[in-house]
């Protein structure tokens, strides 16, 4: 009963998540569908600039805090509404927001720690044990990883909540600044008459983005290169110096 009322908060945040999805409400923020209604979403901004925003943040931050898959849509829909350096700091604060309730709701969950840990912590554990800060800042700066499921799995690894928080913000802000480009881009090029295509994104606003995000993505794997090289330095310098001493 105990460990059922622990993980009643992080239910309740898978339950929200599937409702969210059954509701249909991406669809109105495909960049197809912002274009053709692009004249409301302007009008609708420049009434309510205020509402407008806060209840994007509030979007992305239910999104997130679901774990769904689908907070990229909004983060493009929000570099198409709100231009680069607005939808990025709105984004940053509703990934932020979101990510804090679903670790707070998943170490709750987890308690002093769970004798089954999900797969993916499991994989994590020992660069995490062995060097915890950078090991969950380039886990926030990998593009593909799974952002919700890195969230539960730093929750179960007991990640400190300044360490987590700090990650996410400074991690998650640099990943937004090129998807919420994608996004502005997208737009730009949609607003113009062009269809959404293959073609689309080799249009100047939406690769550079692209490429500047496929080489961040590259970076965890470039840093993990070195540490092995330095290790193996290591490793050869203390038997070398082993090997010196006669026994």
């Amino acid at each position: 009963m105990n460990r059922l009322r622990a993980a009643l908060p992080l239910l309740l945040l898978i339950v929200a998540g599937v409702v969210l999805v059954a509701s249909g409400v991406f669809d109105r923020f495909h960049p197809e569908q912002l274009v053709a209604h692009q004249q409301q979403v302007r009008a609708h901004i420049n009434q309510d600039p205020w509402l407008s925003r806060l209840l994007y943040i509030g979007l992305l931050t239910l999104a997130t805090c679901t774990g769904i898959p689908f907070t990229i849509i909004l983060i493009l829909a929000g570099g198409f509404a709100f231009g680069i350096v607005q939808g990025t700091l709105y984004s940053s604060i509703g990934l932020t927001l979101g990510s804090l309730i679903l670790f707070l709701a998943s170490r709750y969950a987890f308690g002093a720690g769970s004798k089954h840990p999900p797969a993916i912590a499991e994989k994590l554990h020992h660069g995490f044990e062995r060097h915890p800060v950078v090991y969950t800042l380039f886990l926030r700066l990998v593009p593909a990883a799974p952002f919700g499921l890195l969230t539960v799995a730093l929750a179960w690894l007991r990640c400190p909540l300044w360490l987590f928080l700090g990650a996410t913000w400074f991690g998650g802000t640099i990943m937004l600044l090129f998807e919420t480009s994608i996004g502005a881009g997208l737009g730009q090029a949609l607003s113009h008459g062009r269809t959404l295509s293959i073609d689309l994104f080799f249009d100047p606003g939406v690769i550079g983005p692209l490429g500047a995000l496929a080489l961040l993505s590259l970076v965890p794997l470039w840093v993990e290169r070195i540490r092995l090289k330095r290790h193996a330095a290591a490793a050869a310098a203390g038997k070398a110096s082993r090997s010196y001493w006669p026994k």
